[in-house]
Order: structure tokens, then sequence, then C-alpha cells
């Protein structure tokens, strides 16, 4: 590394015609120019540059060698600049995982908006239930609900939810204790939620899961056609309804669940990527658009 310091600082003493002119481009005390040029032609054991009190010029040797300097130079340059530019127009690879309710409900309708004002994004978004790993999938922000007890990723809250009890408006009854119950694969078999009413009254509902599954997808699919009954978030519900998909209704309409929080986690400690920084502002934007729209529905 020191060699490379040493190359480049040769460079500009070349360019800027001086030692001294050099240590006021770079914002060094002429000393320590004059040191780095003095070890690398003691390193090289060769004279760089013939000086006299009022000017220097290259020697043969001198010139090749400035011209391989001043190539590091314009390569560190343009790399400076590639890496600023980065943090101005957000571009190339984004990588963003979340479970299949969030990402279909808030992160692709976010990332769209991302793609439109940033054309040179190119996002990779994995949908998956189960928690992916970031760093062996080289993943840049995973949207998970909860807070994770991984120490070494940033977390973020972005905002909360909450789950509804839900069945098919085909069912002949809606005794949920005389209902299969349709669970998610992280519920496990024994099913238990507590339900508060605005009188503050609560309920508690126990159940033996009558199937599980490891997707969303298959879940609600399974409640829509009548299998049986299971959670689905306010926020998902929100959006069939405003389709006019009135397939699955509210169990329970005047009592609710506990709230769930939503994080936005990246291997990022201290200075994320400008592309994550704003697909989280986006995120929080999005989440708080469904929270509203929900709260309207309620009224």
């Amino acid at each position: 590394m020191n060699k490379l310091r040493q190359m480049s600082i040769f460079a500009h003493i070349v360019e800027e015609g001086s030692v001294s002119a050099a240590a006021n481009k770079l914002d060094l005390s002429k000393s320590v120019v004059s040191q780095h040029l003095k070890v690398l032609e003691q390193g090289l054991g060769i004279t760089l540059l013939k000086r006299t009190t009022r000017r220097h010029t290259l020697t043969q040797a001198g010139e090749a060698f400035y011209q391989s300097c001043r190539e590091i130079n314009t390569i560190a340059d343009i790399a400076w600049d590639q890496a600023q530019e980065m943090q101005t127009d957000p571009q190339g690879r984004l990588c963003i995982t979340a479970p299949n309710a969030l990402m279909d409900t808030l992160v692709s309708p976010a990332i769209a908006d991302l793609m439109k004002q940033y054309p040179k994004l190119n996002p990779e978004l994995i949908s998956d239930d189960q928690h992916v790993n970031l760093m062996k999938y080289d993943i840049d922000l995973a949207i998970r609900v909860g807070q994770s007890q991984d120490s070494n990723l940033k977390q973020k809250r972005l905002g909360e939810f909450k789950d509804v009890l839900c069945g098919s408006t085909q069912l002949n009854t809606t005794d949920i204790h005389q209902l299969p119950y349709i669970a998610n694969q992280w519920q496990g078999k024994q099913i238990e939620h507590t339900f508060t009413a605005t009188n503050g009254e609560s309920q508690v509902y126990k159940a033996e899961a009558h199937c599980t599954t490891n997707s969303f997808h298959s879940c609600v699919a399974l409640i829509k056609a009548g299998a049986g009954i299971g959670i689905i978030p306010d926020f998902y519900l929100s959006q069939l309804l405003s389709h006019n998909d009135n397939t699955i209704t509210s169990l329970l309409p005047n009592m609710s669940l506990a709230t769930n929080p939503i994080y936005a986690l990246s291997p990022f400690d201290k200075a994320p990527p400008l592309a994550v920084t704003l697909c989280i502002t986006a995120l929080e934007k999005q989440l708080t658009k469904h929270v509203s729209h929900n709260n309207s529905l309620r009224r």
C-alpha cells in the first residue's frame, strides 16, 4: 500500500511541476512529499527526477515510470467517481427478500415506483416465507415480521400490522371452534390466539392445526376454498376487499389480535448504499398508505 501511495504522489509531483505544488494539491507538508519521493527512489534503486533548486526534469527511467503511475491515479479517480455516482444515482443489483404477503402487497409496489424513478436500478426479489440467509445469498435487504436476534444485522422498524382470523364467505357456520384451522408452517401445530375487544375484554382461541402449509398463498387458497379458517394480514385482506374480492371475511370483526412489527434488515452497518436507503423509505411510505387505507375501511 505504501508503494501505491508513493507512486501516486510521484505522479502528482510531475503533473504539478514541483514538490511544493504537489504538497499544496495533496494537502500535505513539503517534507512529507519529499520523503515519499526519496523512499520511492531508494526502493526502486533508480533516480526518477533530476532536481535543481528551481526545477526538476524526468530521467528516462522516470518518464516510463510516470506513465504507469499516472494510470494508477486515473483508475483511482474513476473508481472514486463511480462509487460517488452510485450514492447520487442508484444503479445496479439490489437484492431484497420478504415473505409472500409482504412482497406482493408492500415490497413490489414500492420497488415498482423506485424502478420508474431510477431506471439504472436492477432489483432482484426473493419471495420466501422462510428466513433466507442474507450473507449466503448476497441479499441487500430483508423485510421480516418481528425483530431478528442476529446482532450482525442493522434493523429498522418500518411499521406494523395485525393478523385477522378469516374464513370463506361460503362457510355454513361462523363458529370458529367448529371449523378446521389452516396454519402457516411457522405457526406450528398447536395454535393459540388471544383476541381483544374494543371494551378490553379478551377471548382465547386454542386449536390444533388441521392442515399446515409453508406457503402463504396456499394458506389463502385453502381458506378461500372453504377448507378451514386461518389468519391473514389486515393489509392483505383490505387489498382483497378493494379489488371486490369478497371470498374471504373476518370471523371476529369486533375483536383484534396483537400488533405485529415489520422490520427492515440489512448487512450494512454504517453506510448502506443509497438504493437500500431509498428502498426502506419507499417501504415506510407504502406501509403507511396501507395503514391509512385499513383505518378508512374500519370506519
